[in-house]
Parts: C-alpha cells; sequence; structure tokens
C-alpha cells in the first residue's frame, strides 16, 4: 500500500525499532487520508495515505521523520568527532538541512532543525581551532626551516665529509614532511637550504679530488721506499742498514695514505722486507753473543779486582793497578748486548771514585790556593795587629765608645782568621 504523491522510494526500509503509532502529537490524518503536520504555526500537510488505516498513514510519515533524525544523529557524532572539516561539515549540515525546509514526515521537525543550527557554532569553534592550529604549525615550521638551514649552512662550511652528507640527506627529508609557509618565506629559506647543500656537495667533490691526487702521491712514493726497503732486506751491514730503515719508515709515514686497494698491500710487503732483515740481525746477534759470553765472564772477574779497590786509600797506588785492569778490561773484548750496560755502569763507578779521591787530593795541595791563603793569612794578622794597637790607645785614654767599637771589630777579625787557618790546613 502507498502514500498518494509521497510514496516510499522503492526498497527503502523503516528505521530498527520503528512500530505502528499511535495518534502522534505531531500530526494527525484526515477522513481523505491526508496526513498533517502540527506545527506551533498551525498545521501543514504532508501528504496522503488513503488506503490504509489512520494509524499505518501516521507510522508510515513518522518514519520518514526517524531517517531524519538518524542523518541528524549521524551529522552531529561526525561533527563532535572531528571526522569532517569544517568545509565538510557546513557542506553536510546545509545538506540536510535543506530536507527539513518542507519535510514530508511527522515529528519534531522543528527541534531536529534546532539541533541542526546547533552545530554550527561547533563548526566554527572547529574552524577557529584549526586555523589556530595551523598558524602554530607553520610558525614552527617556520622556526624549524630556519634551523634546518642554519646548520646545512654550518655544514657546508665544515670538513666532515663523512657524516656531513648524512645529515644533510636526513634534514632533507624532516624538510620535506614540514608544512609550507607563505611561498615568499618558504622560497627564501628552500634557496639557502639548497645553496648550503649545493656548496657542501661542490667542497666535498674537491675534497675527494684532491686526496684521490695526494693519495696517488702517497703511492708513488710509497713504491719507491719499498722498492729500496725490499733491496737492503739481505743486507749484512746491521747498524747503517738498520738506520736507513728507521729513516725509510719515517718517509712512509710522511707520504701519507696511498689508494685503499693498494695501502695494505704497499704495507704488507714494506713489513716483511722489515722482518726479513732485523730477523736476520738477531739471528746474527744471537749467534755473536753466544761468542761474547766468555769475554763477559773475563770482565766480570775484572771487576772483581777492580772494586776491591774501593774504598780508596792510596790514590797513586789505585791509579796504577786501575790502568792495568782498564788494559785488560779492552782487551777482553765484546760482550753480549745485555750485558754492555751492567758491565760499563760498574768499572765507571770504580773510575769515578778513584777520579774523584784524586780531584780531592789535587784541591788541597793546588799551589795558586796556598798560595792565596797564605796571602790571606797574612794580612788578617796585620789587621788584628793594627786594632789592637788602637785599642790599648783607646783604653789609655779612656775612651770608652772607641774601645767598645774596637773590641767588636776584633772580635769579628780574629773569628775570620780562625776559619781561614782552618782552610789553609787543608793545603797544608
Amino acid at each position: 500500500m502507498t502514500a498518494q504523491g509521497n510514496s516510499p522510494v522503492e526498497g527503502q526500509q523503516s528505521h530498527p525499532g520503528s512500530a505502528a503509532p499511535a495518534p502522534s502529537a505531531w500530526g494527525r490524518v484526515g477522513d481523505d487520508g491526508t496526513v498533517y503536520l502540527r506545527t506551533a504555526e498551525g498545521e501543514r500537510a504532508v501528504g496522503q495515505y488513503p488506503e490504509g488505516t489512520a494509524e499505518e498513514a501516521l507510522a508510515f510519515f513518522t518514519r520518514r521523520f526517524e531517517a531524519l533524525e538518524f542523518e541528524v544523529q549521524l551529522l552531529e557524532q561526525r561533527v563532535r568527532s572531528e571526522a569532517l572539516t569544517p568545509d565538510e561539515a557546513t557542506e553536510s549540515t546545509k545538506l540536510v538541512a535543506a530536507q527539513l525546509v518542507e519535510p514530508n514526515a511527522v515529528g519534531d521537525v522543528v527541534g531536529l532543525s534546532a539541533r541542526l543550527d546547533a552545530l554550527g557554532p561547533l563548526i566554527g569553534l572547529q574552524r577557529s581551532k584549526r586555523r589556530e592550529d595551523r598558524a602554530r604549525k607553520l610558525e614552527e615550521s617556520r622556526t624549524r626551516k630556519t634551523a634546518i638551514v642554519a646548520e646545512a649552512e654550518k655544514i657546508a662550511q665544515g670538513k666532515d665529509w663523512r657524516n656531513g652528507v648524512n645529515r644533510l640527506r636526513d634534514l632533507l627529508e624532516e624538510w620535506k614532511a614540514l608544512p609550507r609557509l607563505d611561498k615568499k618565506s618558504d622560497d627564501e629559506l628552500w634557496h639557502r637550504f639548497s645553496s648550503a647543500r649545493t656548496t657542501y656537495t661542490r667542497r666535498r667533490k674537491a675534497h675527494f679530488a684532491e686526496l684521490n691526487e695526494s693519495r696517488e702521491g702517497a703511492r708513488v712514493v710509497k713504491e719507491r721506499i719499498l722498492k729500496e726497503a725490499e733491496s737492503l732486506r739481505e743486507s749484512t751491514e746491521w747498524g747503517p742498514t738498520s738506520t736507513r730503515y728507521r729513516e725509510l719508515m719515517q718517509d712512509w709515514k710522511s707520504a701519507g695514505a696511498a689508494p685503499r686497494e693498494v695501502e695494505e698491500q704497499l704495507w704488507q710487503r714494506f713489513r716483511s722486507a722489515q722482518d726479513a732483515f732485523f730477523g736476520a740481525r738477531e739471528a746474527a746477534n744471537a749467534e755473536q753473543d753466544k761468542e761474547f759470553a766468555a769475554n763477559a765472564e773475563k770482565k766480570r772477574e775484572l771487576l772483581v779486582e777492580a772494586e776491591a779497590l774501593l774504598p780508596v786509600k792510596d790514590v797513586d797506588a789505585a791509579k796504577r793497578v786501575f790502568r792495568d785492569i782498564s788494559e785488560r778490561w779492552d782487551a777482553a773484548g765484546k760482550v753480549p748486548r745485555e750485558d754492555i750496560k751492567p758491565l760499563e755502569a760498574r768499572i765507571r763507578k770504580v773510575e769515578q771514585a778513584i777520579r774523584s779521591v784524586e780531584d780531592d787530593k789535587w784541591k788541597r795541595s793546588d799551589p795558586e790556593k796556598s798560595a792565596r791563603a797564605g796571602d790571606m793569612l797574612g794580612q788578617l794578622e796585620r789587621a788584628i795587629a793594627g786594632i789592637e794597637a788602637e785599642l790599648a790607645e783607646a783604653r789609655a785614654t779612656g775612651n770608652d765608645r772607641k774601645v767598645k767599637e774596637l773590641e767588636d771589630n776584633l772580635a769579628s777579625r780574629r773569628a775570620f782568621l780562625e776559619m781561614a787557618q782552618k782552610a789553609a790546613s787543608e793545603f797544608g
């Protein structure tokens, strides 16, 4: 059964839970099947349902209202959850509001319109909030992009060739994720950022080109060093060749790094040549040390004789004995390397002790010093005699002040004379 002029759309289902209503406060059905909507301004015909009962007619048009109410409820939920943008929410509100102008439905149409109108301020608040959020995000974007540019420009002037390129790549990805600013500001910052990246890339390429050139130069130098090092590996001139290998090692370090693909290979060959030479030298020294072991034993016996001279009592006799020991020491020959320093230290200790006693004896018998000491004693004795004469005269005249001065002067001169006599006795 259908309502004339306002039949339900084919296939339309009623809202879940709806049932044939009792006579509604929102509408009535006329005798001819016309359905009226009651409003504050009066009644308005919304359609006809001539073939059914009044209850069926009201139920049909009430379900139409419930469908509109469902749309409003759904819109409210989407607006409050901010599932729609303010523009989308405004457009949806207009579409639903158009259906409520003269709806062919029975229900609280005015209340439903009021609910729809109440969404307007909420949408306005959401629009203001979005505007504020966008302004805040743009300001944050401006601040961050400015910081990105500053960091990129710093990197562009630096020399961090390994990490700088990765950092600039990360900054670029971060830039892309930030909101765009106004065209003028965004373009200006982007130009600075792009220029910094270009500058860094150009300087980095120049650095590695120079580095490659330097490494090629180092390769040539190291190949020359290697050639000489390998030519010396069989040398038996242990001293000069050892010195030359040390010089070649310094040259190797000063040459810098060769290209990576050859650096390790060149180094291994250089080290192999060194190891071969120094290994041979160690073997030769070890063999030589065996031959020198007997010489070391002879020198240890000579040390027993030499150290028996200490402490020195007769320096002249000690010098004669030590001279003989020194001659036999030199004749004993070389000793193993590990014995050189300990043995030499012991023989030098005896020699220094004899020399110290000899020096001390010379100091005591130095004619010049003895003569100077004698002259000083004579001067002091004459000065004391003069003071004693003055003191006797002062006492005779009763000049007490003069007496006191002369007595102090005389005591000082006598003390100095005593020290000088003691020093002079060392040259006696």
